[in-house]
């Protein structure tokens, strides 16, 4: 199936140019790290961020960073259950990357200033989120760890100034060289004086570190700066996209009405980690003999019981009960209760109160919502896409580590572990500067207004649920939405690259018939490793999208 999605965004003239060593798109974990990491190594390095330093997905990670530091814990463990939770679909070279530089990659993140949380007799504290069968998250401000993360690396890209940062910049296209690389990058910037509007900078490298798609749908964790632009521009360029239709919905976030749109409240899965549960509205504890974990269960598997839970009784939501945490564990009192959660979990307990739940003593109302891509640019161990001079890391990629269905709080440990690998190999990689060529790709613009008619169809037809008829529905739907001519700006661009990853990934969920991991398919209800156990990978080419399946074996020792 093909797509009229544009081979490159419409934009003006650049009225601007400017030149750098490394570009690096994105200032969340990933993005931060490999610029510290590359000063020194390379001349200039440029940071660019679609908002302020400070914002994207980092800064709204609760849970924490899995890492094997607590004792009798080990990297041989954490593999295993990333390999478990991956549902066959990980690259197990990536996963023992991950879980092998992982520790060391946490302690110089502490090293660098971030303040995690010690229990009194100064031990790292670690708790544990589903799918992990050792406590190994560790956390920070209770559940405010990304926002720590983020602080910590955000003040040391200030103590440095050979790095350049320019914010309220909207990374456009690559600009091409001659041999199918990176001569460039175009953006648009928002209000910084002389680099103001549309312009390029000419450079040797780019890194994408742009986080995710969670705008695609209608309610998300996702910041709404995350309108999948680093995936859409590498597939423009010729990069490949990989696993896209593996897209994780946490089980429980807030449910704030059928009518709520856009960022939506994350109730951490450290909540469980501590003692809550799930229950219906009867009170029934249903997660209860559905997985060994029961409420711990990995995301697909609490996501699907919830989904399914809400169907069969006709309820748009289900609850958590966190009343007794703390009772189960020390003590009776409700005071005691309560300063257990405005010391864990002070963020959670602000927000649910804002929004008129007291979850010290009142069940919260959950339901899932898009939460993780797991897929993204394919890249190899070292973050190399396969278009010469452009790395990606963190969300944004697709390393392999997350496979169908990413293990609880890996998410920041691979933007870290990653980050680290493309700046031990991008300084001795660096390409001459190169001009670019003349662009021949077919340039073209959606209309802004399309987005709410995409994310309506997208959450029901490519959401949680699956069927042939409704994907296919979809793509007929984002066919016509793409067909919508636009006019420059941010909107319109936001939207382009919303409809060209929303095709992608419908197109790469109608064609695996099978239910794996966070992909679930009512008309294909059981994994099927004979026949889809490997990959599927999208290309633009002048005919449109092509999706293409590649066989591999399943990576957590099911037979094939």
């Amino acid at each position: 199936m093909t797509s009229p999605v544009p081979g490159r965004l419409s934009a003006g003239e650049p009225g601007w140019t400017t030149d750098a060593d490394v570009v690096v798109v994105g200032s969340g974990i990933a993005g931060l790290t490999v610029a510290l990491r590359l000063r020194h190594q390379v001349g200039k390095i440029l940071v660019v961020t679609k908002d302020v330093l400070s914002a994207g997905s980092t800064q709204w990670a609760q849970g924490g960073i899995a890492a094997a530091l607590g004792p009798g814990d080990s990297p041989d463990q954490h593999e295993r259950d990333t390999l478990v939770a991956g549902a066959g679909a990980c690259n197990p070279a990536a996963v023992r990357v991950l879980v092998n530089e992982g520790p060391e990659a946490v302690r110089e993140l502490i090293a660098l200033g971030a303040n995690f949380d010690h229990s009194p007799d100064g031990v790292l504290s670690l708790t544990r989120e589903g799918g992990h069968h050792r406590d190994r998250i560790a956390h920070a401000g209770g559940d405010a760890t990304g926002a720590e993360i983020q602080r910590a690396l955000v003040a040391a890209i200030q103590a440095a100034p050979d790095i350049e940062v320019v914010e309220h910049a909207l990374a456009l296209d690559l600009l091409p060289a001659a041999d199918g690389g990176v001569a460039g990058i175009t953006l648009h910037v928002m209000g910084e004086g002389q680099r103001d509007g549309v312009g390029a900078v000419r450079c040797r490298a780019v890194v994408l570190a742009s986080g995710g798609l969670g705008q695609v749908f209608s309610q998300t964790t996702n910041p709404g700066v995350s309108t999948g632009d680093g995936m859409a521009l590498a597939l423009r360029a010729g990069a490949l996209l990989r696993d896209l239709e593996f897209v994780q919905f946490h089980p429980t976030v807030m449910y704030l009405g059928p009518d709520s749109r856009g960022q939506q409240p994350l109730i951490s899965e450290a909540v469980r980690g501590e003692g809550a549960f799930l229950v219906d509205f009867e009170g029934v504890r249903f997660m209860q003999g559905q997985h060994e974990l029961a409420d711990l269960a990995p995301r697909d598997v609490v996501a699907k019981a919830i989904t399914r839970r809400m169907h069969e009784t006709g309820h748009p939501h289900m609850w958590l009960d966190a009343t007794r945490i703390f009772v189960d564990r020390a003590a009776s009192e409700a005071s005691d209760q309560s300063r257990f959660w405005e010391k864990r979990f002070p963020t959670i307990l602000a927000t649910c109160r804002e929004h008129g739940v007291d979850p010290v003593t009142e069940l919260i109302p959950v339901a899932p919502a898009c939460h993780y891509a797991s897929g993204g640019v394919a890249t190899d161990l070292w973050g190399r896409s396969g278009v010469p001079g452009l790395y990606a890391t963190g969300e944004v990629a697709c390393s392999g580590v997350h496979g169908a269905n990413r293990l609880a709080s890996n998410s920041l440990l691979e933007g870290l572990v990653f980050s680290r690998r493309i700046a031990q190999v991008l300084p001795d990689e660096l390409r001459p500067y190169a001009d670019p060529v003349t662009d021949e790709r077919r340039p073209g613009l959606v209309a802004a207004d399309v987005r709410a008619a995409l994310q309506a169809v997208m959450t029901e037809q490519v959401g949680v649920l699956r069927s042939a008829t409704g994907l296919t529905h979809a793509l007929d739907e984002l066919a016509a939405l793409a067909g919508k001519v636009g006019e420059v700006g941010t909107r319109a661009w936001e939207a382009t690259n919303l409809v060209t990853i929303s095709t992608a990934m419908a197109d790469s969920a109608r064609l695996r018939e099978e239910t794996r991991g966070s992909h679930w398919r009512e008309d294909f209800p059981e994994r099927d490793d004979e026949h889809w156990s490997g990959h599927f990978d999208v290309r633009l080419a002048d005919s449109g999208l092509s999706v293409e399946f590649t066989a591999a074996p399943p990576s957590d020792g099911a037979v094939a």
